[in-house]
């Protein structure tokens, strides 16, 4: 599956590519890159602790038109909700 606004190789000039990649992938490399800056800055937390509250946050992103900025209103909101539990348990 093509993502969508991403035209296929034929309407390119010669010489310029086109990645194709499913959604699916972007979303776990999505995912995992927010884990990763994430437990970067929250070393006290692991990440299997950190996976499952960006996960949570992604999916109730993911369907809203704002697929471009994806990654950092995931990264917010998950921060948001990891700073809450750093607050109570500290």
């Amino acid at each position: 599956m093509l993502l969508p606004g991403n035209p296929a190789i034929d309407d390119y000039p010669s010489g310029h590519h086109t990645q194709f990649v499913t959604t699916e992938m972007d979303d776990e490399d999505t995912i995992r890159q927010v884990v990763d800056k994430l437990a970067e800055k929250y070393p006290e937390m692991s990440r299997n602790e950190i996976q499952p509250v960006v996960e949570n946050e992604y999916n109730g992103l993911a369907g809203r038109p704002v697929r471009d900025y994806l990654s950092i209103l995931t990264e917010r909101a998950a921060k948001k909700r990891i700073r809450k539990y750093l607050k109570r348990e500290g």
